[in-house]
């Protein structure tokens, strides 16, 4: 069974869309599932996530869990938003089918990918800056 939140942010999710002027993109997916999870997020020269949204296809708690990590992230700096786990996505969302938690994983491991993604244009561009 599914929570209230669950439902909610499934029928009303408040991040969802791509981001213009995104400079980090995460991709997960489980091909087991299906679930595939992408991540916008703006870092300012700060290293603060000022704006963060997602495209999710997949289940309810997919889309639920990608809506709650963007919540959790979006303020933060990129090491506080590392530090964000399944366990904080889950306790947001409440209850979900046993077989339906690794889906607030896939959130956790989306954030991860986006803050490599951003390292890595940050190192292209600081290699082409330097030639």
């Amino acid at each position: 069974m599914y929570s209230k939140e669950i439902i909610e942010r499934f029928k009303n999710p408040k991040n969802a869309g791509s981001l213009r002027g995104a400079n980090a993109v995460g991709k997960v997916g489980n091909a087991a599932c299906g679930d595939i999870m992408k991540i916008y997020l703006k870092i300012n020269e700060d290293n603060i996530i000022e704006d963060a949204k997602f495209k999710t296809f997949g289940c309810c708690a997919a889309i639920a869990s990608t809506d709650v990590a963007c919540d959790l992230i979006r303020g933060k700096s990129i090491d506080e938003a590392l530090k964000v786990t399944n366990k904080d996505v889950f306790n947001i969302l409440g209850t979900m089918p046993a077989h339906k938690i690794h889906c607030s994983v896939l959130a956790e491991e989306t954030i991860r990918d986006a803050v490599e993604d951003f390292y890595k244009r940050k190192e292209k561009e600081n290699r082409k800056n330097s030639k």
